[in-house]
């Protein structure tokens, strides 16, 4: 039996994580009220003008909503029908928004009253464990599945390869249920690991939380420089001090101010600060965005800073070249996770410990992260019959969905989800030699 560091060890180590992935979220979900310290501002006219922005969350949903999991291809253990008797239209998408939050998600696995594996999404806030290098799926976890009011758990849960034990409040041991796998049932789900950190980085990263908060000092010193911006400082000079003290509201709005003449007929004299511009601010607020824009592969225009010239759906992917190599990179290590989800939830399934090499020819597929405008579909179809005129049978119905994110029609013999039909059904395509 090996080692295990024992629930309690869990415990604390999910104790020093949990802080930072809560920290992130807050970001995500634009709660961050850190009122940082200035040197002009008092802290009392800064929290009545703290600004909100959403770049952290625009930062994670740029990604987040190009990353579209299809299917398993070459689907031989049935784990296409796992993930659809699993809402996959919400698990997929939440472990996947979760994993660029907090750099790591993970999917719990248990059984349902008939056998049949039940999956759900935990955060990284709720669940952590000790990772194996070289499969990326953990040697023992701890998950906390339920918390009271007071954000204490109520109900957790301790994964090892042998079993999965369940630790009420109050009670201590609840039950412990043996695991037919041959890894814990808990399976991380990670963006961009690597040796020194095997359970990856988060999308919001320290930079982008830094640029933010600027981001958010500068739209605060805006909104209070518009106070002075949009009412003129005036002063009088020469008032004799027997005279009438003036109301300054009324001073500052009225359109016609009488001050009449003194004994000795003299009169003072009015006039007005050089009113101030909001030039500097618009341009430091415009640079944040730039900074920003860089660290995630996002465009100003993403960030509202809308060009004159409206860009065509070429120029936007070509602007966006650094957001697709990084949602590309994305789809590898999560579909990694979710192969694996899927092959212990098979072994919980079938009661039986397959091989993780018996998996190795089910793929995970992904839509397209831009979808084809009517431009790109013409140079797809050019190029597929210049192609097959010169390779007969080269291009399928599979490569061309994979390429415009189209499913083919039953008429041109598509063979349906996970059959890994090269061919489409052996039909001849469109362009394609006799």
């Amino acid at each position: 039996m090996p080692e295990y560091k024992g629930i309690q060890y869990m415990r604390e180590r999910l104790a020093t994580k949990k802080t930072r992935v809560d920290m992130r979220y807050r970001y995500y979900e634009m709660k961050d009220k850190t009122l940082d310290p200035g040197i002009t501002i008092p802290p009392e006219l800064r929290r009545q003008y703290m600004a909100t922005l959403g770049w952290c969350a625009k930062a994670v949903d740029s990604i987040a909503d190009r990353l579209v999991f299809r299917e398993f291809e070459e689907d031989n253990f049935g784990l296409n029908e796992i993930f659809q008797m699993n809402n996959p239209d919400i698990i997929y998408d939440s472990a996947i928004l979760g994993a660029l939050v907090s750099s790591c998600d993970f999917i719990y696995i248990s059984p349902d009253e008939d056998g049949f594996p039940r999956l759900q999404v935990i955060d990284g806030g709720n669940a952590t464990g000790t990772i194996d290098p070289i499969t990326n799926m953990l040697t023992e976890g701890y998950a906390v599945l339920k918390r009271d009011d007071y954000d204490k758990p109520i109900l957790e849960a301790y994964f090892t390869r042998e079993y999965t034990e369940y630790h009420q409040k109050g009670v201590g041991v609840l039950r412990r249920d043996d695991n037919p796998a041959p890894y814990p049932l808990l399976v991380p789900i990670i963006y961009r690991p690597d040796a020194k950190r095997p359970f990856g980085h988060a999308r919001i990263s320290r930079a982008c939380m830094y640029l933010q908060k600027f981001a958010k000092r500068t739209l605060e010193r805006s909104d209070i420089a518009a106070e002075f911006y949009s009412i003129p400082q005036r002063y009088v000079l020469g008032m004799s001090p027997d005279a009438e003290q003036m109301d300054k509201w009324k001073l500052t709005i009225s359109s016609m101010i009488q001050i009449d003449r003194d004994e000795d007929g003299e009169k003072p004299v009015m006039g007005q600060f050089q009113q101030m511009t909001m030039a500097p601010l618009s341009e430091q607020l415009r640079m944040a965005a730039a900074n920003f824009a860089g660290e995630t592969g996002l465009t100003t225009d993403d960030l509202g800073f809308v060009s004159d010239n409206p860009s065509s759906a070429e120029a936007i992917k070509a602007s966006h070249e650094t957001l697709r190599i990084t949602a590309k990179k994305a789809q590898k290590t999560f579909g990694t996770g979710f192969l694996n989800a899927g092959y212990l939830a098979a072994c919980l399934r079938d009661n039986f410990a397959y091989q993780r090499k018996q998996f190795y020819l089910t793929t995970p597929k992904w839509e397209p992260i831009f979808d084809p405008d009517a431009s790109a579909l013409t140079i797809i179809g050019d190029g597929v019959s210049k192609i097959n005129s010169a390779i007969p049978g080269y291009m399928g119905t599979d490569n061309i969905r994979d390429l415009t994110g189209i499913k083919p029609s039953k008429e041109v013999g598509y063979a349906g989800p996970g059959t890994g039909n090269p061919g489409g059904g052996g039909t001849q395509l469109p362009g394609e030699p006799k």
